[in-house]
């Protein structure tokens, strides 16, 4: 196993082990995870490209008790190594974490209420982290954006709901991609300080639905000081949804 560190999530509720030389977890993923909708008792959800756990083991924290599982695919063996430590030291027992390669390896399972997912933000011949472990999350190789929210889309059941975060840019491709495949899309921008275009955004959306799009007040995450804002501060630390 890789060297860890301890961190902590949510304000200390979620303990999460990463590498101390690869790729660590920020606060993309607990503002992604803060976008769950109508999770009910028996549902099932899935966090495609899990990393080190860091959405995943949110949803479980709020959810663990009624959901039916919560699973994790992680292509870096070590990742998905550190991400089950952290879900047995949280006490998840409704949370696993499969190694697996999504475009070339055959699934044990094949739809859930919910699928979120924090993808790779650039093209391979983007420039990204020369550390590997790094590079692999940060870039989509030989795929890319379209073949994975296609993934993600084949893993929804029927009324299933999905969530993405990535760059503010790619807003425009994603909704191409989704087309008219999903609906009842809802656009969360998030910027980093007042003034500032937006960094980020968020897309929750709804398979077999008709609704219009909407897109929700803007949260902005950080104040003039640095320090985060009132409302950053209660989804970061609080554990309030969007």
């Amino acid at each position: 196993m890789v060297d860890y560190s301890e961190d902590y999530l949510l304000d200390k509720r979620v303990k999460v082990f990463q590498p101390i030389d690869g790729y660590r977890a920020s606060s993309d993923a607990v503002l992604l995870a803060a976008a769950a909708h109508n999770i009910k008792k028996g549902n099932s959800i899935l966090d495609v490209g899990s990393g080190t756990g860091a959405i995943s083991l949110c949803l479980a924290d709020c959810f663990n008790e009624i959901v039916d599982k919560i699973v994790g695919l992680e292509i870096q063996p070590e990742l998905a190594e550190l991400a089950d430590l952290s879900a047995k030291e949280n006490n998840f027992d409704k949370l696993t974490y499969i190694n697996s390669d999504i475009f070339t390896r055959p699934l044990p399972f094949c739809s859930f209420d919910h699928v979120f997912s924090n993808p790779p933000y650039f093209e391979s011949q983007m420039p990204t982290s020369p550390k590997k472990g790094k590079a692999t999350a940060h870039t989509f190789g030989d795929t890319g954006l379209e073949k994975w929210i296609d993934f993600c889309i084949k893993m929804m059941k029927p009324q299933g709901y999905f969530y993405m975060i990535n760059r503010a840019e790619a807003l425009s491709d994603i909704l191409n991609i989704i087309g008219n495949r999903l609906g009842e899309i809802q656009i969360y921008p998030l910027y980093s300080k007042e003034g500032q275009k937006a960094k980020r955004i968020i897309i929750r959306a709804k398979k077999d639905s008709k609704a219009p799009l909407v897109i929700a007040p803007p949260l902005i995450i950080h104040s003039a000081d640095g320090s985060y804002t009132n409302e950053a501060e209660a989804i970061l630390r609080g554990g309030k949804g969007l």
